[in-house]
């Protein structure tokens, strides 16, 4: 096994993985190995300008575990994030704005992210990463022992709300077809790591005041999205970047929507619900 070389993205999460190119993504079978050791330790990882093409990206994805599939795209492994007039998905991913993670909503959330970019814009544009690991592990004592018992709803119309305040009779329906999900504040992993579970389709919190539990999931994720807390990466075409869903909040960042902009996504299923 030849060992990869690492440079860190940030104090708190990331590392480009440096010397490899698109031939030893296919072909060196301890590299997948390698990187989900490398994910559990530092959430992101980026292989700048590889250029491995949606063929190679699904094949490695494979190696690294099941994947999720994505019917309504050419590829059913690689969901492709545009604006596009013709992208079937397109009108849900303006919330991809605000801090989440994805499949906050399901009963097992994916495990994994691996994004490659296709097209870029000159400014904007960015993904920003921050460790709800991290997060967790700059509680206090006493603030983990007031939010271990706590609860939150998670709803498709809280992260789509944020921005259409004001949604048409349409666009309520189709939101109300993604049911409620309810998970803990604290995510007690089977690794026997924790971490925080909030973003923007957190709603509130289960039991408690609305503008108090409001205030508190808006708290917590200030404190866990400060600039010295988040990695963000401004995309190079060809860059393929590996986050782990399970211990992060990822957002884009704003960019001019009117201006093509292509990135392709393969996702690795869950294998545990946040419990």
């Amino acid at each position: 096994m030849s060992a990869l070389t690492t440079e860190k993205l940030s104090e708190t999460v990331g590392v480009k993985i440096l010397g490899v190119d698109a031939e030893r993504l296919a072909t060196d079978e301890d590299l997948p190995g390698q990187c989900l050791e490398l994910l559990e330790r530092h959430s992101v990882l980026l292989f700048p300008e590889l250029h491995a093409g949606d063929e190679a990206q699904v094949a490695f994805s494979r190696k690294l575990g099941p994947l999720a599939s994505f019917p309504n795209f050419p590829n059913e492994h690689v969901m492709i994030i545009s604006f596009d007039p013709d992208n079937p998905n397109a009108k849900y991913y303006p919330s991809n704005d605000y801090w989440h993670i994805d499949g906050s909503m399901d009963e097992v959330p994916a495990r994994a992210s691996i994004m490659s970019a296709h097209v870029i814009t000159e400014e904007g544009g960015e993904t920003a990463f921050a460790s709800t690991y991290a997060a967790y592990e700059a509680l206090s004592e006493r603030e983990r022992e007031q939010l271990a018992e706590l609860r939150v709803i998670h709803r498709m119309a809280r992260i789509q709300s944020r921005t259409f305040p004001n949604p048409t009779p349409e666009q309520k329906a189709d939101w109300a077809r993604f049911p409620d999900r309810e998970h803990p504040l604290v995510w007690t992993h089977e690794s026997g790591r924790r971490s925080l579970v909030f973003g923007a389709s957190a709603s509130h919190v289960v039991g408690m005041d609305f503008d108090r539990g409001e205030a508190l999931l808006e708290e917590l994720q200030e404190r866990a999205t400060t600039p010295d807390r988040i990695y963000t990466h401004t995309w190079s075409v060809g860059d393929l970047v590996i986050w782990d869903n399970t211990g992060l909040v990822h957002r884009a960042c704003e960019f001019d929507r009117s201006l093509p902009r292509r990135m392709h996504r393969s996702t690795l299923v869950g294998q545990e619900p946040i419990k």
